[in-house]
């Protein structure tokens, strides 16, 4: 296949030279890239979320069925492989200005590079928000979009204020992915952690291990540490993976028995918002929506 690709490369056209290039932040360091590129793949959840935001269309996005919100920006769109595994080939044929790359197929930045300039934007450890904000810039400023960014992150910072206000004095939280019959918890230095860092929502068990892919934990932990809310994200229902749903997984005694069973202050997530689009500036409205929903309708402690 490598062979194929390289021949296949030399057959195409010289790509047009244009001297207008933008200094952007990324998640490997600054790095400099072509100014209003017409032919835009991208091959990562958040940045197809937040350029879509944005207003920016794509040539090229991966096989996969995104959350509800951004079906509408893959509708009609040309595939180029998957997130872990890009069609070098198909993208060599596509000749794009722009590879956006990162979380799942930050892996393939270097081989992407043969074909095209391509930047890793990954969203990843327990700054999301701070990261959010620096990509939706980074991509302002790539594509002229500032004013729309001004917009975004006005919205967002609003969103953000009123959700810490609604959570405020109202107990604390475990944040708990269910896949399956199986649960990790997540803490405040989690990829999920901002749900913590950034409303101010206190800790029910601050001792939670930061690990990728959370602390595996029993219904008995969760009856011991007796959070005043649950948060849920079903990580079976964010890759469409059938499977018993959180919901089910949940309904024993043990969790029930809690502050947040017997209060009814267990909040499901947007699970392919947070798990698969985490980072993308709608995926965080949705979310921020979602929790401050669940906080107003409760008296505070």
């Amino acid at each position: 296949m490598k062979h194929a690709l390289a021949a296949l490369l030399l057959c195409l056209p010289p790509l047009a030279a244009d001297a207008r290039t933008v200094t952007i932040e990324t998640a490997a360091g600054l790095a400099e890239v072509p100014y209003a590129p017409d032919v835009v793949v991208a091959l990562d959840l958040a940045a197809i979320d937040t350029l879509d935001a944005l207003g920016v269309d794509l040539a090229g996005v991966p096989a996969i069925t995104p959350p509800a919100y951004l079906a509408p920006a893959f509708e009609g769109t040309p595939t180029v492989g998957t997130l872990f595994e890009p069609d070098l080939e198909a993208l060599a044929v596509m000749a794009p200005d722009l590879i956006v790359a990162g979380g799942r197929s930050q892996a393939r930045v270097a081989a992407l590079r043969e074909i095209a300039p391509t930047i890793d934007m990954t969203i990843w450890g327990d700054d999301i928000v701070g990261q959010a904000r620096a990509r939706l810039t980074a991509y302002a400023t790539i594509f002229g979009k500032q004013e729309r960014a001004g917009q975004l992150l006005a919205s967002l910072d609003e969103a953000l204020a009123e959700t810490r206000a609604a959570v405020e004095g109202k107990g604390n939280a475990l944040i708990i992915l269910t896949n399956g019959g199986k649960i990790s918890a997540y803490g405040d230095d989690s990829r999920f952690g901002w749900l913590h860092t950034a409303l101010g929502l206190p800790e029910a068990h601050p001792e939670i291990a930061a690990e990728t892919h959370g602390e595996s934990v029993s219904f008995e932990f969760i009856a011991e540490v007796n959070p005043d809310w649950l948060i849920v994200i079903d990580r079976a229902a964010a890759i469409g993976q059938e499977g018993e749903a959180a919901a089910a997984t949940l309904d024993n005694p043990l969790v029930a028995g809690t502050t947040a069973g017997r209060n009814g202050q267990i909040v499901h997530l947007d699970s392919a918002a947070i798990y698969l689009a985490g980072g993308g500036i709608q995926s965080m409205m949705i979310l921020l929506e979602q929790i401050r929903s669940a906080f107003a309708g409760h008296a505070a402690d």
